[in-house]
């Protein structure tokens, strides 16, 4: 290889390596696709919480972020949160969950 194309080539590669790694996603962003799915979910979740008669489901709140869900408020006896994490599992999509809900 000549000098000359070596001092072309390296910093091309270099531009190229940079640029691709400013294409990569990060883990702190959901996609649209993926911020679509997340909204399906929680919908999802907050329909079959409603649909139990034994939760207050106004008092969970229901976030998620590329499927895993979390689960926060408060609610009366350890039972309703064990009833509101196994109906959440149960929704099509969810991939783990989270449980930040408060014994009151």
């Amino acid at each position: 290889m000549s000098v000359s194309f070596r001092r072309f080539a390296l910093p091309v590669a270099a531009a190229f390596a940079f640029a691709a790694a400013g294409c990569a996603s990060t883990s702190k962003q959901a996609s649209t696709g993926e911020y679509l799915d997340d909204t399906v979910i929680t919908t999802k979740v907050k329909t079959e919480l409603f649909k139990e008669p034994d939760l207050k489901s106004g008092q969970i709140s229901v976030e998620t972020f590329k499927g895993e869900v979390q689960l926060s408020g408060f609610v009366s006896s350890r039972a309703a949160i064990d009833k509101a994490v196994a109906i959440t599992r149960q929704v099509e999509g969810v991939k783990g969950v989270k449980n930040s809900m408060i014994l009151r």
